[in-house]
């Protein structure tokens, strides 16, 4: 009696070989397009301080005066459109102790969009965290930026100190920053530290000149290896609510 023989079935080393190179180019193509989204992330960030930046200063140039810091009243007769939020004309973006402290951080928006140098339709009026979010710019990730004066931000003499630094006009970018992601921008910006330069961490406890705007400045220290020396971004920590600010 003949015995029909059958095959067994199965991959040859080079099918095998072929299936391995397309999983290693496919996941080659996830890592790079990961990348890319970092970077486009990372230049949005960089390109949205940039922009206001040159919109804070033109404004200054065309019309004499700071942005938000200017009432109501000469900020409608210098735009040619009605204002609804100023402040208290000391020469500065911050609560001057005279305005209510969300004032002059939302009503910098409302100038510079009326007045045509940024995008975007901006109310002033804000009284809290939620109301300011409704009249600002939101980052990449959906946090809130602030521009104002502040001294809470990292400093490489004083880690988590309440006052890190002297106080300065700044752009806090707002929070959601994946820690990987801020690192890359001080990389590509500044020095890479959290610490020094002219990007910083702000802090943990971070409340952009008066303790009101804390609700936004959610920085976390986990964001930073404070044991490290210098300071420098904790990316083990995966942390995805980080913070950065631009000192102008």
């Amino acid at each position: 009696m003949n015995r029909i023989q059958h095959k067994q079935g199965g991959f040859t080393l080079v099918e095998i070989a072929i299936v391995l190179v397309i999983i290693g180019l496919l996941l080659g193509g996830i890592l790079k397009g990961q990348e890319l989204i970092n970077s486009a992330r990372v230049r949005n960030l960089a390109d949205m301080n940039a922009g206001i930046q040159a919109a804070y200063f033109g404004f200054i140039d065309r019309y004499r005066q700071v942005p938000g810091d200017v009432n109501t009243t000469n900020a409608t007769a210098a735009i040619g459109t009605p204002i609804n939020d100023g402040g208290d004309e000391n020469g500065r973006l911050d609560d001057g102790g005279a305005v209510p402290p969300w004032s002059e951080a939302s009503a910098v928006w409302e100038h510079l969009s009326k007045a045509g140098f940024i995008s975007g339709t901006y109310q002033g009026g804000a009284t809290d965290a939620p109301s300011y979010r409704a009249e600002a710019p939101s980052n990449a990730f959906n946090g809130a930026p602030i521009l104002f004066r502040t001294n809470d931000y990292f400093d490489t003499q004083d880690d988590l100190a309440a006052t890190s630094g002297a106080e300065r006009l700044s752009l806090t970018l707002g929070n959601n920053i994946p820690v990987n992601i801020a690192r890359e921008l001080d990389v590509k910006q500044d020095d890479g530290l959290p610490g020094s330069g002219v990007v910083r961490m702000t802090l943990s406890t971070g409340t952009p000149g008066n303790v009101a705007f804390a609700e936004l400045d959610t920085g976390a220290a986990a964001c930073v290896d404070v044991a490290a020396n210098p300071d420098i971004w904790d990316i083990a920590s995966n942390s995805q609510d980080c913070n950065a600010v631009f000192l102008y």
